[in-house]
């Protein structure tokens, strides 16, 4: 089989597991009450909410995990450094997601917890993405340049950015899997030159997400939590490590780096003008839920906008 049709094969099953994995544990989440708590500060729509399943990012987990698997059964070939990735920083969710269902509180890891685990787990990832394809990466007009030293700050910042930035995104329901179903796209595509442990997972990646969103989109049955979101930003960034197009997530994702940058925005001028404000509210998908969009309106408008700067990674590639 051609890379390709590895990465196919991989994304038909996990998305096939996916979709049977997420209504075969709903009842279970129900059972154990581990319903999403909905933040105070929020848009009030979203109150009604309350109690929607949470952790779901299991079951996509699983799935990748599922499809990898058997793929590698045939191949011979599995990329442990992916698999790796996808697990700490879903495990780092997975301890924020289960602080909130314990105390039945939208606060669970503090920022500075979240920030310490994130980075140092990059620190991680990092030297070992240099161990896995050395320090060059692949950037528009210009090919394959080698960073050097510089590989390691860049690769730590776009690793804690993407974690991050992925996980504010998933603030509306089937918006942060939707758009990182598209952004996918690209990186499945890139994967196809690199091997087909690499093609596997992020084929797998793909039918994900797009399994889950059967039960995720409006009005959601269930919530990734951060422990999909965390470990699908992981999932991105890994991916785009060894493919060597970490520099095209600031194209294909550029999403996420509005959503990151709204809110970085929004705290620092409220900040400095001593309580004024740049958007109606942060991140930036709230922004035009409070300007009157519904909630289908800006999710639609995102996964657009994310094809769009998806199919610009192309050109550019």
């Amino acid at each position: 089989m051609t890379n390709l049709q590895i990465a196919m094969t991989a994304l038909i099953l996990s998305g096939a597991a996916v979709l049977i994995l997420v209504p075969a544990c709903l009842p279970t989440l129900h059972r154990l009450h581990f319903g999403q708590a909905i933040r105070e500060e929020g848009p009030k729509s979203h109150m009604k909410k309350a109690g929607t399943p949470t952790m779901g990012g299991l079951m996509i987990q699983l799935g990748v995990l599922i499809a990898v698997l058997i793929v590698a059964l045939f191949t011979r070939e599995i990329s442990v450094f992916l698999l790796v990735i996808m697990i700490a920083y879903g495990a780092i969710g997975f301890i924020d997601d289960f602080i909130k269902v314990s105390k039945k509180h939208n606060e669970g890891l503090t920022p500075g917890q979240k920030l310490i685990l994130q980075f140092v787990t990059a620190c991680l990832f990092t030297w070992w993405g240099a161990k896995t394809t050395g320090t060059a990466l692949l950037v528009p007009f210009a090919g394959m340049v080698d960073f050097g030293i510089w590989y390691y700050p860049v690769t730590l910042i776009a690793i804690v950015a993407t974690t991050n930035a992925v996980n504010l995104t998933d603030g509306l329901d089937g918006l942060a899997a939707g758009c990182i179903t598209v952004c996918m796209v690209f990186f499945v595509w890139a994967s196809t030159a690199v091997s087909p442990a690499v093609s596997a997972f992020a084929g797998a990646v793909l039918g994900g997400c797009l399994g889950f969103l059967k039960n995720n989109s409006n009005p959601a049955d269930i919530f990734m939590g951060d422990t999909g979101s965390m470990a699908l930003g992981g999932c991105l960034v890994g991916t785009a490590m060894l493919t060597q197009t970490t520099i095209y997530i600031l194209f294909a994702g550029l999403i996420f780096v509005i959503e990151a940058l709204s809110v970085i925005i929004q705290v620092g001028y409220f900040k400095i003008s001593h309580g004024k404000r740049v958007f109606r509210m942060a991140p930036i998908h709230h922004h035009f839920e409070l300007g009157g969009w519904s909630e289908t309106r800006v999710v639609q408008v995102f996964w657009m906008f994310t094809a769009f700067c998806t199919a610009l990674a192309f050109l550019l590639s």
